[in-house]
């Protein structure tokens, strides 16, 4: 057996040779610590726990502004469409503050403080006293904008249609206005300060037929006074471009009496091409009247008729043939001449033709014919001629049964 040298590397060592040798223990030979090492727990765990932190607070802040944000956009436009238009009224004296609060009480905004942010952040608000027009529930901006519009700039139109009496009128201005009444109307309409220069100087003080009908602009910081004063202004001018004074006077009326002729033919007639030859009807009658006031020729308007029924209060449903024969001071044909006042507003067109009849037929028109003297033919009856409103003329009474008949067996005369 060779004899090992201790000093020769084991890898020299011839394994079949080797020795068992018996080498000490090493602690770190231990396999189930070899390889692994241990991680330093008390340096990872505080900085994981601060990322974790950090990224719940941020979610936090991030859900908190997000239901800030919305309820800040809720409040600055409240969900679903805004409310019909309302009347809003910004007292003498009234401060941002207090607006606003009214504002959030009467249903206009959402929240008061949030209304007041929005303004100072858009540079604030001149607030006027008056009227302003504001829908419930709307955009705060919205509000805002309408507010910043003072009354007298903020107006709305309103039309009165050719026809319309003071009740009407006062109907119409009550349905279309929050600010104005009717009421306020027919009261800044009865007898007072606000006169016509077409006014009789004595006997009448009704303003009925001396509004002018038309579109007019009416701010919110108009009254029912204001309003009616500006329609008695635009029939002032309406009469004088129309030369009431000098035309009527050479039909032998005054402007007043022009405008009573003018209200019956607005009244009566239904299309543009009736309303002079239904003047030349009146004029003719009215003609007739005062050369033979013994046999007067009265000018039976059913029109003005019906407004005196309804001056007078009667039933509706009262036949007509009943209101004929109860007196009036509109009841044409008891009276001999003209109603007291006119019974409508007329307007341009109307009141030209009161100014200007159609001349009589001409010796050939068929209506001449058949009279004593065919070259003197005179307009003195009419009747409605179709459904459209048209009406057909006559000199006589013959004639003119003739047509009534033809009239009511067209369903015509109700």
């Amino acid at each position: 057996m060779t004899q090992l040298d201790p000093l020769l590397p084991e890898a020299e060592v011839d394994a079949d040779d080797r020795p068992a040798i018996d080498w000490p223990t090493d602690p770190w030979d231990n396999a189930d610590r070899t390889g692994t090492v241990e991680r330093l727990r008390r340096q990872t765990r505080p900085f994981k726990w601060t990322v974790y932190g950090v990224l719940c607070l941020s979610i936090v802040a991030i859900i908190i502004a997000g239901a800030v944000g919305w309820w800040y956009l809720q409040r600055l436009n409240p969900p679903g469409d805004a409310g019909p238009v309302e009347a809003f009224t910004v007292v003498e004296g009234e401060t941002l503050e207090t607006l606003s609060q009214r504002l959030e009480d009467e249903g206009f905004v959402e929240d008061a403080g949030v209304f007041v942010q929005y303004v100072e952040n858009k540079g604030g608000l001149e607030i006027v006293p008056g009227f302003y027009e504001l829908r419930p529930s709307d955009h705060v901006g919205n509000v805002m904008g309408r507010l910043s519009v003072p009354p007298a700039q903020t107006s709305r139109s309103i039309t009165f249609p050719e026809g319309f009496t003071i009740d009407q009128m006062a109907r119409r201005v009550d349905t279309e206005f929050e600010t104005l009444t009717s009421e306020g109307f027919l009261a800044a309409a009865a007898p007072g300060d606000y006169t016509s220069q077409w006014m009789p100087p004595e006997g009448v003080t009704s303003l009925e037929g001396l509004l002018f009908p038309d579109t007019y602009e009416v701010s919110n910081a108009d009254t029912e006074a204001q309003v009616i004063d500006r329609m008695i202004g635009i029939m002032d001018r309406v009469g004088s471009q129309e030369d009431i004074v000098t035309k009527g006077a050479a039909l032998g009326r005054t402007p007043y009496e022009i405008l009573i002729i003018a209200s019956m033919i607005e009244k009566e007639a239904k299309v543009p091409e009736d309303r002079a030859k239904i003047s030349r009807v009146i004029h003719n009658r009215l003609f007739v009247t005062a050369n033979n006031p013994d046999d007067p020729f009265p000018l039976q308007i059913d029109a003005a008729v019906l407004y005196g029924r309804n001056q007078l209060g009667i039933d509706p449903d009262t036949p007509f043939s009943e209101v004929r024969q109860t007196p009036s001071d509109w009841n044409t044909y008891l009276l001999p001449g003209l109603p007291r006042t006119p019974i409508a507003s007329p307007g341009r067109a109307s009141i030209e033709a009161a100014l200007n009849p159609a001349p009589n037929p001409p010796p050939g028109d068929p209506i001449c014919r058949d009279l004593p003297q065919p070259d003197q033919g005179f307009y003195f009856f009419y009747v409605l001629a179709d459904e459209d409103g048209r009406h057909v003329f006559a000199a006589t009474g013959e004639q003119h049964q003739v047509n009534v008949d033809a009239a009511d067996a067209a369903g015509l005369l109700g």
